[in-house]
């Protein structure tokens, strides 16, 4: 799939079966490795595979055509839209156990998320957290 960008994204799928439903996964790749944008939708264990694969395709759409943040000569900012939205995930070169996060399917690091949000001191944020399945 092509983002708002115009940068092509490759994801893998996979099912999950659990008690009252199934899920559907899309993660990206990279050498190898679910790396960047990750979706899921869940539906009823007899819902139309196929009908949910359009909803995780939809949703998948939806996120790739809106940009969060973009690249300056300050580097990484917070685009004019004053919006991040995005993923919390594990840091691998983190020994500390500090988080990294996703934002348009790139990986920030929270030193630099830090940086990206302190042009707004003195600002008000909303801060939300919605399962992987949900819309944002």
């Amino acid at each position: 799939m092509i983002d708002a960008r115009g940068l092509e994204h490759e994801f893998r799928f996979r099912t999950h079966l659990f008690g009252p439903g199934v899920a559907l996964d899309a993660f990206e790749l990279r050498d190898g490795c679910p790396a960047g944008y990750r979706f899921q939708v869940v539906g009823e264990p007899d819902e139309d595979p196929l009908a949910l694969l359009g909803k995780l395709i939809a949703k998948m759409r939806r996120a790739l055509a809106l940009t969060h943040v973009e690249d300056t000569e300050h580097g990484l900012q917070v685009n004019d839209r004053l919006i991040l939205r995005g993923t919390i995930d594990s840091d691998p070169d983190e020994r500390l156990g500090v988080p990294m996060v996703v934002i348009d399917g790139r990986e920030v690091s929270w030193d630099e998320l830090g940086r990206m949000v302190s042009t707004f001191e003195g600002w008000q944020f909303k801060l939300q957290f919605l399962d992987r399945s949900e819309e944002t």
